[in-house]
């Protein structure tokens, strides 16, 4: 009796153990996607700054004036020049690392938005958005790869939709502060938002993989350590990451030629494939004209109540998510997503082409905003935040930074094309025709989802590899949830 009392209580004692552990080991994940994250929340006030920025600076008693032509190149500057920072971004993670290479962007940040603040002139906002932009195209990078190498794979999809969600929140604070706030005004706020991200930062550690890299195993042990939990084993994991390493020194550091190799293009094409079916949805092109696309279908909702909208839908959309990606999947998100925004798009141009041929279409005017919402949700919840996701997660760790700098410039191209493009192609296709053009590309970033991208939920980053390169080819491992933060849920913190 005694004997089985003492049994009972060593049991009760190391499951109170694990349990703590698990509680630690959250902690720590938590802490760090959530501090990575603030970047992105950086990222999301920089790109949404022009919308009601540009507005601001033609309203009487502003010290600038601004022609259609400069608002133009004030908001592509920043594709242009996230374009080349997610180029140079590759070369800084592999050099310096992960977390310094996020870090180095927040004084840049401050400064960028302190240089529009001072404006006196058009070049000065001009030469702080590309300042901006180039911190985007690294923070861009950056974070996917930091989360992919630091979070566990039960939680990696859960936790690595941080960056998507904390950056939705920095674009719906521009809009609601860009009703209220004037064009400087609004840039002192965005100077103030990387504070909290650059403190944060140094309560964080480096990833286990870049230390690995750089013959620090020491360090890597207590990084991994720190993630995983003080009472955590992390020996199995480490032995992993190390092994993985090691056979990558067996081989010569790939160039961007050796990229697509016949071991490396899988993956690599994958991830432009995402990036690509992404940008050419149109997104970024919609946004850009929500106020056209309103005025054009007999709205008479207030411009700047509409990106309030906007940013709600996009903001809420993201938690549906991040509830769902680590429960259902990648594919399952993205089959969705591409459905959604191609039924959508294919809706919104039917009612323009029916509007433009002179049919009555006044009892259906609320269609092109229902139309609308859904289209932003459909983004939201699959080809918005999971390209990112997968990109640190299915690019193998010899190629990570070089291959994830080139499919980040490759992004910020497309963003750039078919943003400057738009325009010209309502001009040469008409409304109707240019949304039926974006719904036929979901269309076929539906078929690209189905025989190309693969499932990574629960797999090891090392298993992914594995996967897709063969090289030491072995069984996929399934990695079963932790249900302690598998269903967490978004907390007010992170709004």
């Amino acid at each position: 009796m005694v004997l089985l009392r003492t049994d009972t209580h060593r049991h009760i004692r190391v499951v109170r153990q694990e349990n703590q552990a698990k509680s630690k080991l959250n902690a720590s994940q938590i802490l760090a996607s959530l501090t990575v994250s603030l970047c992105s929340m950086v990222v999301g006030f920089a790109s949404a700054y022009t919308s009601p920025a540009l507005p601001s600076m033609n309203r009487p008693g502003s010290p600038l004036t601004v022609t259609e032509e400069e608002g133009s190149w004030i908001g592509s500057l920043m594709p242009l020049a996230a374009l080349i920072g997610g180029m140079a971004g590759g070369p800084l993670i592999e050099s310096i690392g992960r977390k310094t290479t996020i870090l180095a962007t927040g004084i840049p940040f401050i400064i960028s938005f302190i240089l529009i603040a001072m404006a006196v002139n058009v070049q000065m906002v001009m030469a702080g958005r590309a300042i901006a932009g180039f911190c985007v195209g690294v923070a861009s990078l950056g974070l996917p790869v930091y989360l992919g190498e630091t979070v566990q794979p039960q939680v990696r999809g859960t936790l690595g939709l941080l960056p998507t969600t904390l950056g939705n929140s920095g674009i719906l604070l521009c809009f609601i502060a860009g009703k209220y706030l004037n064009w400087q005004m609004l840039a002192i706020l965005g100077a103030c938002i990387p504070i909290p991200f650059l403190v944060c930062m140094f309560l964080i550690p480096e990833t286990p993989q870049w230390y690995i890299s750089r013959n620090k195993s020491k360090k890597a042990k207590k990084a991994l350590q720190w993630l995983r939990g003080k009472d955590a084993d992390v020996t199995q994991e480490f032995s992993e990451i190390e092994k993985a390493n090691h056979m990558g020194k067996n081989e010569e550091m790939p160039g961007y030629l050796s990229l697509f190799s016949k071991m490396y293009s899988k993956p690599l094409l994958i991830s432009m494939g995402l990036m690509l079916f992404q940008q050419l949805s149109g997104i970024n092109a919609v946004i850009f004209y929500t106020v056209k696309i309103f005025k054009e279908a007999g709205s008479t909702i207030d411009e700047n109540l509409c990106t309030i909208i906007v940013g709600i839908v996009n903001f809420l959309s993201t938690f549906i998510a991040t509830g769902l990606i680590d429960k259902l999947g990648r594919k399952i998100l993205l089959y969705a997503s591409s459905a959604t925004m191609a039924v959508t798009l294919i809706t919104l141009g039917t009612f323009f082409n029916y509007k433009n041929n002179g049919y009555d279409v006044s009892q259906y005017g609320w269609l092109p905003l229902a139309s609308f919402v859904f289209f932003i949700i459909g983004f939201a919840i699959g080809f918005g935040p999971i390209p990112w996701l997968m990109m640190g997660e299915i690019l193998p760790a010899k190629i990570r930074g070089t291959a994830a700098s080139l499919a980040t410039a490759f992004n910020w191209a497309c963003t750039f094309v078919v943003t400057k493009t738009f325009a010209d192609l309502l001009r040469v296709f008409g409304t109707d025709g240019t949304f039926w053009m974006f719904g036929g590309i979901c269309l076929m970033g539906l078929v690209f989802i189905i025989f190309c991208v693969p499932e990574t939920q629960g797999k090891s980053l090392e298993d992914i590899e594995r996967n897709l390169t063969g090289v030491g080819k072995g069984p996929v491992r399934q990695v079963r949830r932790m249900s302690s933060i598998a269903h967490l849920k978004p907390l007010p913190m992170a709004i």
